[in-house]
């Protein structure tokens, strides 16, 4: 007899002696300190590397340096992906997404580390993406490969992941509710009470592990110092329309630029292009350098010119319109600069950068305002309450953003203008963008359905296990009486009409033939081909369920033919798809 491995012992043990439910609940908690950790890590790394490329900077020179870091980074970086992780970097959370709706929620275990290596080498040589992004990814596939590791379904590897997430985002803000609300809104599609204490538990153990390692020193944290006017309503709807806006226009330009990079099919020719593009844009903007972080943190202290140190324009911009002007550059360029990152071959996310983004636009609206007003409106406030708007017109995460500030300002003092703002630019965006930078792609493809149940069971379904193919095949040249001989020994009533070349001509059902089938002289005389009819619709073992449920009640038949680059596959019955659907509903609603 086998001696039983120790992990095999662990979960016969852990079967007998703690519940469901309390498993996942240890797991989660473990989960969340995995993920809290890696995000402190990963912080630590690049703000070490970004301290050693530009630590020694002269304020008072040009910085011809970083024209040249972008490009060794995402040249490093594309180098580590195509010979060593063998990875695809793009929007790792859209990846994340893909797995949980179509892969069983089951992450590959490189991502448990790829992401921090690739963003850190990226980001610290002064890509313009953040690490937020990254980190879920890590945490992601943390939570998935440890309910792998302990023999847990599709359902619980998804709360897993979700709860991966929640631990990271907690931890890199050390804000635990924004992390469990992220997770909600973004992660997971469809959230129950029960899930959610996971996800408390996973988010609180995330932030311990940042307040412990880290102390006050996290990612990016505010007092605030203005207390919220009433008075400012109506600015604050502005801003919202204008936070709106500009969150189509991160998301179109994000699109484009991609697109525009793509074109460049040699992976390292990609990243040379996007590289020195790249490292162009940074010499003239050096506020896009990295995540971004420390230039709102500057425009929150009121220290705006400091952004101008190390820039070209250092000792040529000395009044009010000039700044003005160039922070409107920063933000006009800062979404070709993400993008030129990611389309590159780098690593990264867009959390960061739309609330760069976000930042930069409260800031230059309220300096606007004051000046054009000769008010004294809180260019912090409108800051902060800027990052909120595009996050949420961005990541059509409303929730999260407006959480997120609200926890790293310590306070919720703003909650009314965040709320306000981040419901105004959600709607302003989604009437635009009818889904996140994240999700478009994968709603489109039918790859992700969101809030359906219907879909998302459908979507359960493989259309390739499902395709009948024991129905008998006659060729269009054969006589009847050899039709007949096949009715005989067959179970079904369809015959597809098939040539040598495997093409599927068309269709002869019993009902065709039912009234001459016994007539001896047309067995003889008559062809098949002279009965068979063409199908009302075609199906690809390719295509989603919806669109072949489409198909059947458009037509209103009972089966389609299944053809593939023009070959004959099979047959596909409706009455086996809901067959079919019964098990996975029955299945979905026990997990």
């Amino acid at each position: 007899m086998k001696h039983e491995s120790p992990l095999v012992k662990f979960l016969v043990w852990r079967i007998k002696h703690i519940s469901n439910k309390n498993f996942v609940l240890i797991l989660s908690g473990v989960i969340g300190l995995i993920s809290g950790i890696a995000a402190v890590s990963l912080k630590e790394t690049v703000h070490f590397i970004q301290h050693q490329l530009t630590g020694h900077f002269n304020k008072q020179d040009e910085n011809y340096y970083y024209i040249g870091f972008p490009l060794i980074g995402l040249l490093l970086t594309v180098a580590l992906t195509n010979y060593f992780i063998k990875e695809k970097m793009g929007h790792g959370i859209t990846q994340i997404l893909y797995d949980i709706s179509k892969n069983s929620a089951l992450i590959k275990r490189t991502k448990m580390f790829s992401r921090m290596i690739t963003s850190a080498i990226t980001v610290g040589f002064g890509g313009s993406v953040g690490l937020e992004a990254p980190i879920v990814v890590t945490g992601s596939a943390i939570g998935s490969n440890v309910g792998r590791f302990m023999h847990m379904n599709a359902k619980k590897r998804s709360l897993l992941i979700g709860c991966g997430a929640a631990g990271a985002v907690s931890a890199i803000f050390n804000s635990p509710v924004a992390g469990v609300i992220f997770s909600m809104e973004v992660i997971l599609a469809d959230v129950t009470i029960a899930m959610f204490i996971p996800l408390l538990i996973a988010s609180v153990s995330g932030t311990l592990v940042s307040i412990t390692l880290l102390g006050d020193d996290v990612l990016f944290s505010f007092k605030l110092v203005d207390s919220f006017k009433a008075s400012d309503t109506p600015y604050y709807i502005l801003l919202g329309v204008i936070s709106g806006l500009v969150s189509v226009y991160f998301t179109r330009v994000t699109y484009k630029v991609e697109a525009l990079i793509k074109r460049v099919k040699n992976y390292f020719g990609r990243a040379l292009v996007g590289g020195v593009l790249l490292g162009v844009i940074i010499f003239l903007f050096p506020p896009i350098y990295g995540e971004g972080y420390n230039t709102i943190k500057l425009l929150l202290a009121g220290k705006e010119l400091e952004i101008l140190d190390t820039s070209l324009f250092f000792s040529e911009i000395d009044n009010v319109i000039a700044i003005f002007l160039f922070i409107l550059g920063v933000i006009l360029i800062k979404p070709v600069a993400s993008a030129l990152t990611i389309g590159s071959g780098g690593s990264g996310g867009i959390f960061a950068p739309s609330l760069f983004l976000g930042g930069v636009t409260g800031y230059l609206f309220a300096a606007m305002l004051n000046v054009i007003t000769w008010g004294n409106t809180s260019t912090s406030n409108f800051t902060l309450v800027g990052m909120c708007g595009v996050m949420s017109g961005v990541l059509h995460a409303p929730l999260t953003a407006i959480f997120l500030i609200a926890e790293i300002t310590s306070g919720y003092e703003l909650f009314v203008p965040l709320m306000l703002v981040s419901a105004i630019s959600f709607s302003t965006s989604s009437f635009f963008e009818k889904h996140s930078l994240y999700t478009k792609h994968l709603i489109e493809s039918g790859d992700l359905i969101q809030y359906d149940k219907d879909k998302q069971v459908l979507s359960l379904i493989d259309l390739t296990k499902i395709i009948e193919k024991d129905l008998l095949k006659i060729d269009p040249h054969a006589t009847l009486g050899e039709l007949v001989n096949l009715v005989r020994i067959s179970k079904r009533n369809i015959f597809p009409v098939v040539n040598e070349k495997q093409e599927l001509l068309g269709v002869v059902t019993l009902d065709d033939i039912r009234n001459i089938m016994f007539d001896q002289d047309k067995q003889k005389s008559t062809i098949v081909k002279t009965y068979m009819h063409s199908p009302p619709a075609y199906i690809s073992s390719h295509e989603n369920m919806q669109s072949v449920m489409r198909k059947f009640e458009l037509s209103g038949a009972w089966n389609l033919p299944v053809i593939d680059n023009g070959k004959y596959v099979g047959f596909l019955s409706k009455s086996r798809i809901f067959n079919t659907y019964r098990k996975k509903l029955i299945r979905h609603n026990q997990e």
